[in-house]
């Protein structure tokens, strides 16, 4: 099969991929052998490859946003069934985090495309359990960003306890942020978007943002709850600032930059910053259904198997002009 391997971290500009052939994997007793027609890209490979966070194993195929049919399996995953593989591979089953419905901080977590070989390849194997069904009303090219942009975006949406009728800032918009921001709205949430990208500013509005406008600038009102997706620690301090009293600030990131030290005061008046880690199945099953009944307008940009360092290039310069989908 042919996969885009991971040999040694280095900056996507020197192109860190390289398409190999390799053997067909072998699933084990609990996974079926999927064969790949889809895998968004997203920018935790980005951090991947460029090893903004330690890895802990190399050679490695990422990709976590993977649409596919299953090659090899028994009922109800009979061969050429349409099934979604995501960032959370697998989980103990038995830790209390796991036993409480919180696998994401399950300390024996396994994800896809970090632990074990992901999407950037022809074919992969995932345990049954950790399988999503997908709504037909989605097309591959459109499913394979809502297997972690929009699970993670959703989460956010749930961790900053955004309320029907509430403001909703969010600061970044990419991939992530354009789902979250439609079932913010479908919800009755007001949102304002922060970005340097006039394009997406545009975008945002589009997509029924109330305002947008750059991080700095003051909105017209202050947020009761914001979402951070963007990758930089200097852009905290400005989204307190655009929090009311007793907002809460959920950071939807894996890999954030420094944060800069900031007045005391921004975060006073019981204002919240909280993390967002990975997410259960249930997040996934959640949002597949609340996507469905938006439904949201995924707006993807695919390219060819053999462009997967062309796509990081242009994530990681902004010049995206929706969520990268690699096509099989």
């Amino acid at each position: 099969m042919q996969a885009q391997v991971l040999t040694q971290p280095r900056q996507v500009e020197e192109h860190p991929l390289q398409r190999v052939d390799r053997p067909l994997p072998e699933p084990g007793p609990d996974e079926v052998l999927i064969k790949v027609r889809a895998c968004g890209v997203c920018h935790t490979d980005l951090h991947i490859v460029e090893g903004q966070i330690p890895l802990p194993r190399l050679p490695l195929v990422p990709g976590h946003q993977v649409i596919g049919v299953v090659e090899s399996g028994s009922a109800p995953l009979l061969p050429g069934t349409r099934v979604g593989v995501g960032w959370l591979n697998r989980t103990c089953g038995t830790c209390p985090f796991c036993r409480s419905g919180k696998e994401n901080l399950c300390a024996e977590a396994r994800f896809t495309g970090y632990h074990v070989d992901g999407g950037f390849a022809s074919y992969l194997t995932a345990p049954r359990e950790f399988l999503y069904t997908l709504p037909e009303l989605f097309s591959d090219l459109e499913a394979a960003p809502l297997l972690c942009a929009g699970i993670i975006g959703y989460r956010a949406l749930r961790l900053c306890g955004a309320l029907s009728g509430e403001r909703l800032a969010l600061f970044g918009f990419g991939a992530s942020a354009h789902l979250t921001l439609q079932i913010a709205r479908h919800r009755g949430l007001e949102v304002y978007v922060f970005t340097r990208s006039p394009a997406r500013r545009r975008q945002a509005l589009e997509l029924g943002a109330a305002w947008a406008g750059e991080a700095g600038e003051t909105a017209p009102a202050l947020a009761d709850r914001a979402i951070l997706f963007a990758p930089a620690g200097h852009l905290i301090p400005q989204a307190l600032r655009a929090l009311r009293r007793g907002g809460t600030l959920a950071i939807a990131v894996i890999y954030l930059d420094q944060v800069p030290r900031f007045d005391y005061r921004l975060l006073f008046e019981e204002r919240c910053i909280r993390s967002v880690t990975a997410s259960t199945r249930q997040d996934g099953r959640d949002l597949l259904q609340a996507a469905s009944e938006v439904p949201v307008r995924v707006q993807t940009e695919p390219f060819t198997f053999g462009e997967a360092n062309r796509a990081l290039s242009l994530m990681k310069t902004g010049d995206l002009q929706g969520a990268a989908v690699l096509i099989f």
